[in-house]
């Protein structure tokens, strides 16, 4: 049967209906991420909200204590140790499939929830290649319900209250858009995984990177605040400068400095490097015409007025992955009238994540000095850090780029725009390949 006939088949076996409780459900994973899922969606079965169904991974038997305090055996939850091999035997039993995977397999997984004919509940970010994620896009066209990413901040109440504010006019027009973050990760962070800071496996684009993976909300938030149609608009990149870093021993990059241009006039501004040490930091800033607006997804957001007037909005703490997860499970049964963010709604953020390697055309391994190393906290290897936060400073307060400081270690990028994104794997592959070559040079 070709895949258009599959496509019916499933369409026409089962459908979700409005009021149908509970939502049913099945999770890709057990370690990682993936436990929080599971977690998650115990609490939300407690609410009476859904059923786990079925859960599978590739070493089942790694997590039989897991397994014991999920309650699998009490909760009639199903256990398999390959996805095709669950979706298959669960299909009319399921209504949603939860894909809390290594980004590398979240393509295929995709696709394998979608030709079945149910939900899917993606976590971020869905793919860090565009030229896959236009694939991905393909395949979602043919869905029965709308995929929704696990990007989790645009859920929160405020931030949306905020933006409503913002296309009012309220604040005059939306001018620059800057991102900072300081989020120190140590060299354990790189090891978990044999994918982590990895720009290609086994011939497949990973990118790994700062922006792509744990500051990937951050990202997909700058977006959206760009974005001046309706308040679920993510206004895609036009252009980028930028310069990429790393102090790790990694294949990829932990650190980002990039100015650009959204696709309708608004600048943009960002630094965020993993090479540092200490407190997390990081703040998202909307300049508009009359009005500055910081937000702090630890604490909450304050509006500077250039007329002197400020105000400050406290943000308590939310499980907004739980959240996410429940509104999912309301748009499943009709509801709620979407996701809080499509597949399509990620598109800008994964052309941004791209466009900064072809902008910047290499990535530069920082020496020591600067690069400063100190065993980490709970004995998780090191931390390394290139400097302090000036480097950062200098760069939002005068727009310059580490080569532009007088840094003798630093090397200048240059600019791209979208369609030089068809640059990519050219511009990935010879990275990889330089890094190779000063890895086996000493």
């Amino acid at each position: 049967m070709n895949t258009s006939a599959l496509f019916l088949d499933f369409a026409s076996a089962r459908r979700v209906r409005k009021g149908q409780n509970p939502v049913r459900v099945g999770i890709i994973g057990m370690g990682g991420f993936a436990g929080f899922h599971h977690q998650e969606f115990l609490t939300l079965e407690k609410e009476g909200a859904c059923r786990v169904v079925c859960a599978c991974d590739p070493y089942p038997d790694a997590f039989a204590q897991q397994q014991i305090d999920w309650d699998f055996a009490g909760r009639g939850v199903r256990v398999f140790s390959d996805y095709r091999t669950m979706l298959d035997a669960c299909r009319d039993e399921l209504d949603i499939v939860t894909v809390p995977t290594p980004v590398p397999l979240h393509a295929p997984m995709h696709r394998a929830v979608v030709e079945r004919g149910l939900a899917c509940y993606l976590e971020k970010p869905p793919t860090l290649n565009y030229a896959e994620m236009e694939e991905m896009l393909a395949v979602e066209a043919q869905a029965q319900k709308s995929t929704q990413v696990g990007f989790n901040f645009i859920i929160e109440p405020r931030r949306q209250a905020l933006k409503r504010r913002i296309l009012s006019g309220e604040f005059g027009g939306v001018r620059r858009i800057g991102f900072y973050a300081w989020w120190p990760r140590p060299t354990s962070y790189f090891t978990r995984a044999a994918w982590a800071g990895r720009l290609i496996m086994d011939g497949k684009l990973v990118l790994d990177s700062c922006i792509g993976n744990a500051l990937a909300h951050f990202i997909h938030n700058l977006h959206f605040w760009a974005g001046q149609e309706k308040l679920y608009a993510w206004e895609p990149i036009a252009s980028v400068r930028a310069e990429l870093y790393r102090a790790h021993a990694i294949e990829g990059m932990d650190t980002v400095f990039a100015q650009g241009k959204f696709a309708n006039g608004i600048e943009l501004q960002l630094a965020a490097t993993h090479a540092c040490a200490g407190d997390h930091k990081q703040w998202e800033r909307v300049e508009c015409e009359k009005a500055t607006l910081i937000y702090d997804t630890r604490t909450g957001y304050r509006i500077e007025w250039l007329d002197g007037r400020r105000e400050e909005v406290a943000i308590p703490w939310e499980d907004l992955v739980l959240q996410n997860m429940r509104h999912y499970l309301r748009y499943v049964r009709g509801e709620a009238d979407r996701p809080i963010t499509r597949l399509a709604d990620a598109l800008p953020f994964v052309q941004f994540s791209d466009l900064v390697y072809v902008a910047a055309q290499t990535i530069t391994t920082v020496p020591a000095p600067p690069v400063v190393r100190a065993p980490a906290p709970n004995d998780a290897g090191e931390t390394v850090s290139i400097g302090d936060e000036s480097l950062y400073a200098t760069f939002f307060a005068t727009g310059r780029f580490p080569s532009q400081q007088g840094l003798e270690w630093a090397r200048p990028g240059g600019e791209a725009t979208l369609e030089d994104l068809p640059q990519l794997r050219n511009t990935v592959e010879r990275m990889a390949a330089e890094r190779r070559a000063e890895e086996a040079g000493g």
